[in-house]
C-alpha cells in the first residue's frame, strides 16, 4: 500500500469513527499519532537507541529504559509537542476565551429581557412587531455572545411565550428565534471568524470587515421576510393589542431604549470598532469586551459569585474544546499531508475540470452536508483546511471563501434532520410546540441564507469593498 493510499485510509477511518460517536478531538490526535508513527518511522533513528545496549548493561531498568527510548525515538512525538505549543502561542486564538467570557457574562446580566421588551414596545405598530423585535434582539445578543445554543435557548425562554400569547403562529415564531440565534456565527465579532482566521492565515481584521455587510444583508432579508409575510398573511402575526404590549409615553420609551439598547450596542461597537480601525488587536478588544460585560452585569445588579464562577467554567470548557480540536487537527493534517493525501485530493479535483462556480458549489455543498453531523468548529478546523490549498487553482480568495463558509454554516443549524437550533428550542419550548412545526418554521429562513450566498457571489463587493476601503487592496 502506498503512502497516499494510507492517507486516504486514515481519512476514511476518521469519518467512520466520527459517525460512531467517538470524541473528535481525541480521535484526531490518536489517528495522527498512530499513522504518524508509521509515516515518520526511521529505522536508523529507532535502532540508534537500541545500539546503546552492550554486554556491560546489567541493570534491568537500564535495559527497559533503553527500549522505551527507542520506542519514543520517532518524529511524530516532536511534531505533536510542537503543534500543541503552536496552538498555545497563537495570538489570534487568545481572543477566543475572552470573547466567550464576554458572551457568558452578558448572557447572565439580564440585559436581553429588557432589550426585547423595549424593542417590542417601540415596534408595536410595525407588522410582525414581536418578530422584528425578536430578530433584532437575537442579532445584538448573538453578536455579543457568538454562542448559538445560548442565544436560541434564552430567546426561546423570553420571546417565544410572549409571541405565542400574542397569537403568533408557533411555526412562524419558532423559525424567527432559530434563525436569529445563528447570526452570531457570521456577524462580527464572531468567534467562528477568529477560528477560520487561525486555520487559514487570513487577517482577522479584514475578515471582520468583510463579514459586516453580508451579515447586515442576511439580517435585512430576515426582516423583509418577517414583515412581508406578516402583511401578506396577517394570521401568522396578528396586530398587537394593548393587552399584548402596552403603549408607553415617548419620554419613557426613550429612557427604556437608553437603558437597555444603548449600553449593549455601545459595548459591541467599542469592541468591533477598536478592531476594525486598528485601535486594538482582537485580543485587546476582547479584553475590553470582557471587562465591559462585567461592568454591565454590575450596573444591572446581576453579578454574583455563582454567575461569575459559572461563566468562567463555561469559558474554560469551550476554550479547551476548541484548542484540543486545533491540536488534533494540526497533527492529523500534518501527517495526512506528509503521506501525500492533499496531493491526491488536489489532483482529483483538478482532474474534474471544474469552473470556479462549480468548485464553489461543490465545496459549499460538502460543507452543507457536513453541517448535519458536525459542529461548526469541527468543520472549520478539520475540513475547511482541505479546501484551502485548492483555492489558488480556481482563483478564489480565501477571504471570500471564508465569508461563504460563514453564511453556509448558518444552514447547519437550520437544516433538518440535524438542525441543532431547532433542538435547542424544542428543549425549552412549551409542549404544544411540535418539532415538525419548528422544522417548518426554519425552512423559509434557510432559503434566505441561500439567497444571501447568491448575493455575495453576484456582488463580491459586499465582501471586498469595506476591507479595501479601510485597509487598502
Amino acid at each position: 500500500m502506498t503512502d497516499p493510499q494510507v492517507a486516504l485510509m486514515m481519512l476514511g477511518i476518521f469519518i467512520f469513527l466520527v459517525f460512531l460517536g467517538f470524541p473528535i478531538a481525541f480521535t484526531l490526535m490518536a489517528l495522527g499519532i498512530g499513522f504518524g508513527y508509521y509515516a515518520y518511522f526511521d529505522p536508523s533513528r529507532q535502532w540508534r537507541a537500541f545500539n546503546r545496549l552492550d554486554e556491560t548493561v546489567a541493570s534491568t531498568w537500564d535495559t527497559w529504559s533503553t527500549w522505551i527510548d527507542g520506542f519514543y525515538n520517532n518524529r511524530i512525538f516532536d511534531l505533536f509537542i510542537n503543534q500543541t505549543y503552536t496552538v498555545m502561542s497563537n495570538e489570534v486564538l487568545t481572543a477566543v476565551p475572552l470573547f466567550l467570557f464576554m458572551g457568558y457574562v452578558v448572557e447572565r446580566a439580564n440585559i436581553v429581557d429588557k432589550l426585547f421588551s423595549t424593542l417590542a414596545i417601540a415596534a408595536r405598530n410595525v407588522p410582525g412587531s414581536m418578530g422584528v423585535a425578536a430578530l433584532i434582539t437575537c442579532a445584538l445578543f448573538a453578536t455579543a455572545t457568538g454562542i448559538v445554543g445560548a442565544v436560541v435557548t434564552l430567546m426561546g425562554l423570553l420571546a417565544l411565550p410572549q409571541m405565542l400569547k400574542a397569537r403568533y403562529d408557533p411555526s412562524f415564531a419558532s423559525g424567527i428565534i432559530c434563525a436569529g440565534g445563528t447570526l452570531g456565527i457570521l456577524i462580527p465579532p464572531s468567534i467562528m471568524l477568529i477560528v477560520y482566521a487561525a486555520a487559514s492565515g487570513v487577517s482577522i481584521v479584514r475578515l471582520y470587515a468583510a463579514a459586516l455587510l453580508p451579515g447586515l444583508v442576511l439580517v435585512g432579508l430576515y426582516l423583509v421576510y418577517v414583515v412581508g409575510r406578516s402583511i401578506i398573511q396577517p394570521s401568522v402575526a396578528p396586530r398587537l393589542t394593548e393587552e399584548d404590549v402596552p403603549s408607553v409615553p415617548f419620554g419613557k420609551l426613550m429612557w427604556m431604549v437608553f437603558t437597555s439598547l444603548v449600553p449593549l450596542a455601545a459595548l459591541i461597537l467599542a469592541v468591533l470598532g477598536s478592531i476594525l480601525f486598528g485601535l486594538a488587536t482582537p485580543t485587546e478588544a476582547a479584553s475590553i469586551g470582557a471587562l465591559g460585560g462585567m461592568v454591565l452585569a454590575v450596573i444591572y445588579r446581576s453579578m454574583s459569585y455563582d454567575r461569575l464562577r459559572e461563566s468562567v467554567y463555561l469559558t474554560v470548557r469551550t476554550t479547551a474544546m476548541v484548542c484540543w480540536l486545533f491540536v488534533g487537527s494540526y497533527t492529523f493534517s500534518a501527517v495526512f499531508s506528509y503521506l501525500g493525501g492533499e496531493h491526491i485530493i488536489a489532483d482529483f479535483v483538478g482532474g474534474l475540470s471544474l469552473t470556479t462556480i462549480q468548485f464553489l458549489i461543490l465545496a459549499q455543498l460538502i460543507i452543507f452536508l457536513l453541517g448535519w453531523p458536525l459542529e461548526w468548529s469541527e468543520i472549520i478546523i478539520i475540513f475547511v483546511p482541505i479546501f484551502l490549498p485548492l483555492l489558488p487553482l480556481f482563483g478564489v480568495d480565501p477571504l471570500f471563501f471564508g465569508i461563504l463558509v460563514a453564511l453556509n454554516l448558518q444552514t447547519s443549524f437550520l437544516t433538518p434532520p440535524m438542525a441543532m437550533s431547532a433542538y435547542y428550542l424544542k428543549g425549552i419550548a412549551p409542549p404544544e410546540v411540535r418539532l415538525t412545526q419548528i422544522f417548518a418554521g426554519v425552512m423559509p429562513f434557510l432559503f434566505m441564507v441561500i439567497l444571501s450566498m447568491v448575493c455575495v457571489y453576484v456582488f463580491p463587493g459586499l465582501v471586498f469593498n469595506l476591507p479595501n476601503a479601510i485597509y487598502g487592496n
